[in-house]
Formats: C-alpha cells, sequence, structure tokens
C-alpha cells in the first residue's frame, strides 16, 4: 500500500465553547477520490484549510509529502492584483506545467484569459479559481464547492475532467450527483469527528442512518444500565450493608459517558405558508419575446401553467432564464406578445444574489420586518426565536447581524423568510445554493409537497428531478422549449442530448426573428399532436383521480361512523372539510383530464 500524500490524525480546533474539530481524521493517497460531507457549520472548510495549510490545528498531526504538490480552490476566490484572467490562471503553474494546459482549460470554462478581474461574475470567477488549481495538475487536489454558480454544461463537463484526471481529491460540494459520479470514498464530518466509508457517496445516506440507528440504540441501551445500576445502589441488599466501591465508580463512568455524547444534529423545520387557493389558470404566456439591442434572450416563447404544476428553468448563465422569469411573474415587460395572470395570486419570491436582506439588519429584525418578537406563520403566531429554532438558528443569534452568517446560514435565513409569507405561487431562483443536504432534502420535499404553484432556476440536476413536472430550457438563439418531467426526462426526450451551452447562450449576431420583426400573415404550423406537457399530464391525471378517489372513499368511511362525532367532534369537523377539498380536486382532475381528451381525439382526427 502507498503511503498517504496527506494525513490529518487528531484534529482539534475550538473557537469556545463546542469544539468545532474533536479529534477529525482524513487521509489521501494518490488516485483518491474522496466527498467530505456533513451539515452546514460543521467544519468542513476548516478542515479542509487546515489540510492546505491556511489555518493551523491547535492540535494533531498534519504530514504532507514534501515532494507533493497541494492546490486549493477557496469558496470565495481573490482575483486581486492580477490584471487579466490569464495572469491569474498562469501564476498558478509551477516552472515545469505546460502553459497550454492553462489555455485548454480556460477555453473549456468559457475565458478567453483576456477578462478583467472586476468585471467578472461570481460564476466566471470561479471558473478562473478551477482552470488556476487544475491547470498544474497537482498531486492533490482541494476543492471547496466547485459547483457553485457553474452552468449544467460546465459541471458535467468538470465530473469528466476530475473521473480523468490523477490528482488525489478531497472535494467538499451539495450536489449529490457530481459527488455521486467523481467519488470512491466518502468521509462524514459529524460533531467533531470524522467517519470513513471507503465507498462513493451513492452509498452514502444508506451508512449513514444505519450508523445513527446504532448510536441511538447504544444510547439507550446505555439509559437502562444506568437505571438498573441506580436502582442497585438504592435498593439492593448489598448496596445497602456496604458500598461496592468499584460498581459506583462505575456508575459515575457511564453517567458521565451519557452526559458528554452529542446527539445527532437536529434537522430543519420546512413548512410553507400556504395562501387562498390561486385560480387554476396560474400564466399564461403567448408569443412573449424579449431582446436588448441586438441581443435575443426570449423569442416567440409561449406556455401555459396551471395550478399545482412545478416548472424548472435550466440552461447556462447568460442564457436569459432570469429574464424569462421575470416576464412570467409580471415584474418584466415582454417587448412583445403578452402575458396573463391568473387570479388571487400571492408570489414569494427567493433572490438568486441573495441581495434582500441588509448586512447590518439582524435576524430577528429581518424576519419580523421589524413588528415586534412575533409573526404568524399559516395563520399561527410564532415567537421569532422558536421559527429560527426550525432553520437550525440558536436562540443568541436572534440580534446577529446577517452579515456575519456563512453563506449556508444565509441561505436558511432567506428561506425561513420567504417560507412564512403566505405564497400560492413559490418563485425560487437557486434556492439549492449554499444549503446542505439535509436541508436540502427537506427543501425538496417542501417543493414537491406545495399545493400552490412553483417556478424554479436551478443547476442541481438530483434536485430538479427529484421536483419538477417540467423542464424549460434553452436551444439558442433567444428560442426556448418546454419538456415534461425532470432534467433526466428532458435528456431522454433529447435523445441523451445534453444542453449545448454555447448554442444556448443567447447570440447577438444570429438571434431568432422575434415577434415584432416576424412578418404578420407568415403563417403559423398547424399542431399535429399533444406537447410533451399536455401527453404527460394525460397519462398522469388517471392515477391521480385513483389515488384522490380512493382518499375520498376513506373520508366518507370515516364520518359514517355514527359515534365519531361524539368522540371527536373537531376531528369530525376536520374531516368533513377535507372530504370537501378532496371532492374539489377530484372534480378539477376529470374536467382537466376531459379537456385534454377532447384535444388529443379532436388533433387525431
Amino acid at each position: 500500500m502507498a503511503p498517504p500524500l496527506l494525513n490529518l490524525d487528531g484534529i482539534k480546533l475550538t473557537f469556545g465553547g463546542t469544539p468545532l474539530l474533536d479529534g477529525a481524521e482524513i487521509a489521501a493517497g494518490p488516485g483518491d477520490k474522496i466527498a467530505l460531507v456533513g451539515r452546514n457549520g460543521s467544519g468542513k472548510s476548516t478542515l479542509l484549510k487546515i489540510a492546505a495549510g491556511l489555518v493551523e490545528a491547535q492540535d494533531g498531526e498534519v504530514f504532507r509529502q514534501p515532494s507533493a504538490t497541494v492546490r486549493y480552490l477557496p469558496q470565495m476566490p481573490d482575483l486581486e492584483g492580477f490584471p487579466t484572467v490569464r495572469a491569474y490562471v498562469e501564476a498558478g503553474l509551477g516552472p515545469a506545467d505546460d502553459p497550454h494546459r492553462a489555455t485548454y482549460l480556460m477555453e473549456h470554462l468559457g475565458l478567453t484569459g483576456e477578462e478583467h478581474p472586476a468585471d467578472l461574475s461570481g460564476g466566471e470567477a470561479r471558473r478562473a479559481a478551477l482552470a488556476r488549481v487544475m491547470a498544474p495538475e497537482p498531486d492533490i487536489l482541494l476543492l471547496d464547492e466547485p459547483t457553485n454558480h457553474l452552468d449544467l454544461s460546465v459541471i458535467e463537463w468538470l465530473e469528466e475532467e476530475l473521473v480523468r484526471t490523477s490528482s488525489a481529491l478531497i472535494v467538499i460540494s451539495h450536489d449529490r450527483r457530481f459527488l455521486e459520479r467523481i467519488s470512491r470514498a466518502t468521509v462524514w464530518l459529524d460533531r467533531g469527528r470524522t467517519r470513513r466509508l471507503d465507498k462513493g457517496f451513492a452509498h452514502f445516506e444508506a451508512w449513514r442512518d444505519q450508523v445513527l440507528e446504532e448510536e441511538e440504540r447504544e444510547q439507550h441501551k446505555l439509559g437502562r444500565q444506568i437505571v438498573r445500576e441506580e436502582h442497585w445502589l438504592r435498593y439492593g441488599v448489598t448496596a445497602r450493608r456496604k458500598r461496592n466501591m468499584r460498581r459506583l465508580g462505575e456508575l459515575q463512568t457511564l453517567r458521565q459517558r451519557h452526559r458528554s455524547h452529542r446527539g445527532a444534529e437536529g434537522s430543519a423545520v420546512l413548512v410553507a405558508s400556504e395562501a387562498t387557493e390561486s385560480g387554476k389558470l396560474v400564466i399564461e404566456a403567448k408569443n412573449i419575446a424579449k431582446s436588448f439591442g441586438d441581443l435575443a434572450v426570449v423569442g416567440n416563447f409561449s406556455t401555459r401553467i396551471q395550478r399545482g404544476d412545478r416548472v424548472g428553468l435550466v440552461g447556462p448563465n447568460g442564457a436569459g432564464k432570469t429574464t424569462l422569469l421575470k416576464m412570467l411573474t409580471g415584474t418584466l415587460a415582454p417587448d412583445s406578445g403578452t402575458v396573463r395572470l391568473g387570479v388571487n395570486l400571492e408570489i414569494a419570491t427567493l433572490d438568486q444574489k441573495r441581495e434582500a436582506a441588509d448586512p447590518n439588519e439582524t435576524l430577528a429584525h429581518y424576519l419580523t420586518d421589524g413588528r415586534g418578537e412575533n409573526l404568524v406563520v399559516n395563520g399561527e403566531q410564532r415567537h421569532v426565536v422558536s421559527y429560527m429554532k426550525d432553520f437550525l438558528f440558536k436562540p443568541e443569534q436572534a440580534r446577529t447581524p446577517v452579515r456575519e452568517l456563512s453563506g449556508g446560514e444565509r441561505a436558511r435565513l432567506l428561506l425561513a423568510r420567504v417560507l412564512s409569507r403566505p405564497a400560492n405561487l413559490l418563485v425560487l431562483d437557486e434556492p439549492t445554493n449554499d444549503l446542505d443536504m439535509e436541508t436540502l432534502d427537506l427543501l425538496q420535499e417542501l417543493v414537491a409537497g406545495f399545493a400552490g404553484t412553483v417556478l424554479l432556476v436551478s443547476h442541481d440536476r438530483d434536485f430538479l428531478d427529484r421536483t419538477v413536472t417540467s423542464i424549460v430550457a434553452p436551444e439558442g438563439n433567444g428560442n426556448w422549449t418546454e419538456y415534461a418531467g425532470g432534467y433526466s426526462d428532458m435528456l431522454a426526450q433529447r435523445g441523451g442530448k445534453r444542453l449545448d451551452e454555447r448554442k444556448a447562450r443567447a447570440k447577438a449576431t444570429d438571434a431568432m426573428p422575434t415577434a415584432e420583426t416576424r412578418p404578420a400573415d407568415a403563417p403559423k404550423a398547424p399542431a399535429k399532436k399533444l406537447s410533451f406537457k399536455q401527453q404527460f399530464a394525460l397519462d398522469n391525471l388517471p392515477k391521480k383521480i385513483e389515488a384522490v378517489t380512493a382518499s375520498i372513499a376513506r373520508l366518507e368511511d370515516a364520518i359514517a361512523d355514527p359515534a365519531y362525532y361524539e368522540r371527536d367532534p373537531v376531528g369530525f369537523q376536520k374531516t368533513i372539510a377535507a372530504l370537501d377539498k378532496e371532492r374539489t380536486t377530484l372534480a378539477a382532475f376529470e374536467e382537466e383530464w376531459l379537456e385534454l381528451e377532447m384535444l388529443r381525439e379532436e388533433l387525431e382526427t
């Protein structure tokens, strides 16, 4: 077995209070590809900085092979002081490194090298930093959230590069599919300590749940053992005659073990405040177009979004996802075409740039809008500290300024504010950035189960597959297409063909004609069949109708019990209300199915 290139053993670090790292370990040998996972705030980035030599541990041993080269990608790269991106990237090369490698990487990452660092967006700065750390092909590559702010096409290209590289990798990422693709081992940082699984991330979650279940059983057994020993101490005949000092010492040891055990971190509680039900039609866009000068961003796009739809928008940065989103929600007027919003719409928006929060405002003031110590969530008055706990904030953080939060904490804070507002249309622009996987799981369940309508922009393929009912993707030249299902379904409908980033990004030189420039008498091609979205709905409505019918039958059986009202009058009234809601849902499903079936027959004749 080859000696490790990097070995961290017994690493301890504390900033006062509970230790951040308490005996953490991680080792990487030649060719290792390790996913470093854990909750936000668990110390993953700190451990990676210790491995890179940027932070010094208070205790423990850090070993790096003297001849090994190490490159570290921070979450916030600093390009200050460099005249161009090329100068920044080439500054990371050693004397024997190939400068053509830097050019190759910049080209594939969508950079020319002549860009000025001050003019770069967050995604472009991340690309430049990736080129800098990957260009020397180091022995050890330490990557902290490499996929943040990257396009889907770049993420997929980066996966292939990292799978092929001979460098030892330690990677922190919230992108499940990315980690599943590149990792061969997983290190879990939990409550200051690390556990290693010699399998890729795809096997991690089942193993983690097994570990936590075993830990819970051990703590339960320890608690019962303490109860038995305390009973013997109080009531045992031998104990009354003379104290057995050995058993007393063992009891004290058991108590100490039980008290010192740090239980698993709690989970966030994500519940959206639902407003009154919107109309059946939520958004109808007809032939909308938008250009900026000669640059066509959206050209002649039409869609019909109904209550309960969850629509995902994908595509590279610069393709116009946010522009299209703003037009669909009525915050940006199209150059041509029409957008009609349904009735009773109440919209809650999560901003991509996380700019909604004043950095000097306290968490409590931000969540309550400065209206005291309480807020109303789902019609229930909650104290702000109690509500903050649902999102894993500590009570003492109520008076903490927003500027002191980490990226993950800020993401949770904005989610807390958005979800406290009554809404029947959620507009989420990159909601998964900076969230840990446990919170992502809960957000996924919330989006998938939301009774209203969701518009979602994301580069997270796994999150899209688990949540949306259709995907809107750019095809180039301002042209957008809607596909039924999630991201994988979109790829299947495209014959496995991925989005071409260069083609999908809007280009001024070959812009499609918009509705303004298209001849008025140009005939439209007649529809030959149902759209993907309509066919998807038609195929799945019978299953929904069957499920709602079964639910109605169960509710009717419950209220048929003559003793039900006397036994639980409140529950009886809730059951009646639930039955009415289910009957309304069934009628809507049947009406939608009938309309689609009639349309299908009309198109086929």
